[in-house]
């Protein structure tokens, strides 16, 4: 997507406001070095800046801003997004926040941009915190992050007339990171069951729509896929090459059966999960169930 350059609003010392140039990349602000040292005193840390008109995707209200309303959270997900890239051995996107106090249900999204930017809403995170704590912002960071490879490799290597592949696959990337020992490193399923709970709670029906992200029960088969292959460390094209190996069964009804010769330790730890994707994408377990699941 194309670079935008807006508008910012600095506030600086003093409750002094005034409007400058700013690029929502990287939401630079041109400020004399005299204005520097004057705010130091006040303001010593990172100045806050916030940039009126996001873009298309988001109201036109909605302002993009470095941070959350609070500041453990925000530095929780900057320190997520900062694991989450080293984890595939990538320097950091662009993580901005998006917020619209005119219409603060406006800003339930999270997008991640093929210019290497995530904008992330304020209110699917708020949502995301209350229904299961932080595992869940860090499951859907890594699913945007998940979009950034994408971008990056030329993934998923299947495709369809759906956007599905894209974002089941987005799901699996999450479920890796959430296991991986330099990921999230959560290694029990209890543990980020609400995570799972969530994924599938955003799945659609829409299945015929360009935008379709997948069913529920297929939402959360693929992060647990995900999550199985983070018993090894795979690099992004070994990752995809695998989860659709597995995965056929969301995109045409079957599962391949065969051995995988090109990772033949993997396959022989996979082959015991087959049957429960399985029913895990067709509805056959339950959700009470699936958080039995080990």
């Amino acid at each position: 997507m194309k670079r935008n350059f807006n508008f910012c609003l600095l506030a600086g010392a003093f409750a002094v406001f005034s409007l400058s140039a700013c690029n929502d990349d990287t939401m630079e602000i041109s400020v004399s070095e005299s204005q520097t040292e004057n705010l130091k005193p006040e303001q010593p840390g990172e100045l806050e800046k916030i940039c009126y008109y996001v873009d298309q995707y988001w109201s036109s209200n909605a302002v993009l801003t470095t941070s959350l309303p609070n500041s453990t959270d925000t530095s929780f997900m900057n320190a997520q997004m900062t694991k989450i890239a080293s984890l595939w051995g990538r320097s950091n996107p662009t993580l901005r926040f998006v917020n619209d106090p005119s219409s603060p249900n406006s800003t339930y999204n999270a997008i991640s941009y093929s210019t290497g930017k995530i904008y992330y809403g304020y209110a699917i995170y708020a949502d995301a915190k209350s229904k299961g704590g932080n595992i869940v912002n860090a499951m859907i960071l890594a699913h945007e992050y998940g979009h950034q490879l994408q971008y990056i490799f030329g993934l998923p290597s299947v495709s369809e007339s759906t956007a599905r592949p894209n974002e089941l696959e987005a799901d699996g990337f999450a479920g890796y990171y959430l296991r991986r020992p330099n990921g999230y490193n959560q290694t029990s399923f209890a543990q980020i069951a609400a995570a799972y709970e969530f994924a599938q709670s955003i799945g659609d029906y829409q299945t015929t729509s360009a935008g379709h992200h997948g069913t529920p029960p297929q939402r959360r088969s693929a992060v647990r896929l995900g999550f199985l292959l983070g018993q090894y460390d795979l690099s992004a094209a070994d990752f995809d090459y695998n989860f659709f190996y597995y995965y056929q069964g969301v995109l045409n009804g079957t599962y391949k059966m065969a051995k995988n010769s090109k990772f033949p330790e993997l396959d022989a730890y996979m082959s015991q999960y087959l049957d429960e994707l399985k029913q895990i994408q067709s509805g056959e377990i339950s959700a009470e169930e699936f958080k039995e699941l080990k």
